[in-house]
């Protein structure tokens, strides 16, 4: 497993980074490539924060934990996220289609975030990540475990057509396709 650090409002020592490292490490264990995990280390009013995205293949988990110490929100970090993964890859490997987490992914895709402001359209970030064939399904369960409220996919149900699905406000899913 490959490891990023970050480190906001806070320096952590080396012995957090390893304790970090050896807890989030174990998860490896669920894919069969090798993983990337990126630890994000945070504080906030006296609260220590601790947030892991794992990613293998395309597939994204992700979790926040705020706890009063550091080793602590690691600890619920990595089983938050383990919890995740047991619930998440079970459910992919029987509803969805088996090797759900060996996939090849395409090249990435700029989809910026906007920010409105009152004359003018400023982009103040900018995000890249690879659009992947799935089902809608898979595109549910995916925008669920990022905690997003869309997300972009091709959609294998129509010929790779460029898909939204998003969260109604009225409850359930709501699916937009591109048309030739």
């Amino acid at each position: 497993m490959r490891f990023t650090f970050t480190e906001k409002r806070i320096q952590v020592s080396e012995d957090i980074r390893q304790y970090a490292e050896k807890k989030v490490g174990k998860l490896d264990r669920f894919f069969k490539t090798e993983s990337d995990a990126a630890i994000t280390f945070s504080t906030e009013r006296g609260r220590f924060i601790a947030e892991v995205t794992l990613r293998n293949n395309g597939m994204f988990y992700r979790v926040s934990e705020v706890t009063g110490d550091m080793y602590a929100s690691i600890d619920s970090a990595a089983a938050s996220i383990e919890r995740q993964i047991r619930k998440n890859k079970t459910r992919l490997e029987k509803k969805l289609r088996e090797g759900a987490f060996e996939r090849e992914i395409k090249a990435p895709v700029v989809v910026p975030e906007e920010d409105e402001s009152e004359q003018s359209f400023d982009i103040v970030r900018t995000k890249r990540f690879s659009i992947k064939p799935m089902t809608p399904e898979e595109a549910i369960l995916q925008m669920n475990l990022l905690d997003h409220e869309f997300f972009v996919f091709r959609n294998q149900e129509e010929d790779d057509a460029f898909s939204v699905v998003y969260k109604r406000k009225s409850g359930g899913y709501g699916l937009i396709s591109s048309t030739d």
